[in-house]
């Protein structure tokens, strides 16, 4: 059954110098943009103006790999760029409405640290905080961490459950109205409404409460982004918004109704979950136009970088060995990010693609939903999978920055708009609000 109606929810994913692997190097990158506060602020202020819900930053706590060449040729990305939280909290500043998410990892944090820096964010942006819960998937970022290999991976998705459960009891240390700040009779909280945590599970051990009031939506956003079995039962039972990936419309729709029922087993509405999906897109005013900003960006990927690419989203084995004119041969299971390996690796079989191909399919997307084409052309395709129910909104990728984002905003949002497919003006004063999601009740212990 498709939707007849209704608004889809728009992300603007800001990775540094944008989304393609070779990004950087394009004449219009912003290079150092990593580490460009200033860019960061045009951008934030541009998606805003042009009503995004979000703002999305991607991390990781390491440089993703000791291959000094491919990272001297990427490194646009975990390499020098600012940490999420930080940079959040000084867009939180110059913005007013915009939703500010950003990515923390449940394998190298503690809860008590998650719980008040998102609280913390919450507050100082007036409610537009989301917090992007990830299990982190490289070894390198564990040998970071006092780890000498990364936990296994059913594991780690255990411990995000019971973190992401120690980290909402702690956001409900107080009551909306604990703090009353009397200064006539000298009480500063009302302590019939703390509530001490005293959590004690096979990872966590947290007494509470937090050092800081019950934030502006209750709960700051969470948002999660496995695919895999393990991390869609998360999703299921904690996630608010769904940062995904597929790259056919019937995966799209086959995964949408997957997550959404296996909600009712947590007693959860589907509608408190807004499914987003990444989207890369390289719009033109005609189609030729559209093909030459692809190709220019295509003809600046070094094959080592695109080999190296590969290697990473098909689970980190090294496939320098192999011919890149051959196909991708059969790999063992990874440890790392399993959805993205079998997302890569189907992708190769269906299309039939040699590794040279496959790097230089997804260099662009990683993974992600490829869009090349006219206003009209990408719309069509993002309305297709809003409507028959692939998605609730999508996540966008601009590929490179600042001037793909400003080409989906001049270009695509007024199609969009002219569908009746996307605001005009912003709903609410919170993130929460913008994504149509309830205010979570405080759960009195």
């Amino acid at each position: 059954m498709s939707r007849r109606s209704g608004q889809l929810r728009l992300g603007a994913f800001l990775y540094p110098a944008g989304h393609h692997i070779a990004a950087w190097r394009h004449p219009q990158a912003q290079a150092d943009a990593g580490v460009n506060f200033r860019h960061y602020v045009q951008l934030a202020q541009a998606a805003e103006a042009a009503k995004f819900d979000l703002v999305f930053l991607a991390d990781g706590v390491g440089t993703r790999g000791d291959n000094v060449d491919f990272l001297s040729r990427t490194a646009h990305s975990y390499v020098a760029q600012f940490e999420p939280i930080t940079l959040l909290s000084a867009l939180a500043a110059v913005t007013g409405r915009i939703g500010l998410v950003g990515t923390a990892s449940t394998s190298f944090n503690e809860p008590y640290h998650i719980a008040r820096k998102f609280a913390s964010l919450d507050h100082i942006s007036g409610g537009r905080a989301g917090w992007n819960l990830v299990t982190s998937s490289s070894e390198h970022e564990a040998k970071n961490f006092n780890r000498d290999k990364h936990y296994d991976h059913a594991e780690r998705y255990e411990r995000a459950t019971e973190f992401a459960q120690v980290t909402q009891g702690l956001w409900d240390s107080w009551e909306d109205d604990a703090f009353v700040r009397d200064k006539a009779n000298g009480r500063f909280f009302d302590p019939r409404k703390r509530h001490v945590l005293e959590h004690k599970g096979r990872f966590f051990q947290v007494k509470g409460p937090l050092n800081v009031a019950r934030s502006p939506q209750g709960h700051p956003v969470v948002v999660q982004a496995g695919s895999s079995e393990a991390g869609r039962e998360l999703a299921a039972s904690t996630a608010e918004v769904i940062f995904t990936a597929q790259q056919t419309l019937e995966d799209a729709v086959a995964f949408y109704a997957d997550v959404k029922e296996r909600m009712r087993a947590y007693g959860r509405d589907p509608d408190d979950l807004k499914i987003m999906p990444g989207v890369f897109p390289i719009v033109g005013r005609t189609e030729s136009e559209a093909n030459e900003k692809f190709e220019q960006l295509q003809s600046l990927v070094d094959p080592k970088v695109g080999l190296a690419l590969v290697s990473g989203l098909t689970g980190g084995f090294d496939l320098s060995d192999y011919p890149l004119d051959g196909p991708i041969p059969e790999l063992p299971e990874t440890n790392a990010s399993k959805s993205r390996q079998s997302l890569t690796i189907e992708l190769a079989r269906r299309e039939h693609l040699t590794i040279r191909q496959l790097y230089l399919r997804v260099a662009g997307a990683r993974g992600h939903w490829q869009l090349v084409g006219t206003p009209a052309q990408i719309v069509d395709q993002l309305e297709e999978r809003f409507v028959n129910h692939g998605a609730d909104g999508f996540n966008v990728m601009p590929p490179v920055l600042p001037h793909g984002l400003t080409d989906f905003i001049e270009l695509v949002l007024p199609e969009l708009r002219r569908r009746g497919l996307f605001r005009t003006s912003y709903e609410g004063s919170t993130l929460r609000e913008n994504l149509g999601l309830r205010r979570p009740a405080h759960r009195v212990r």
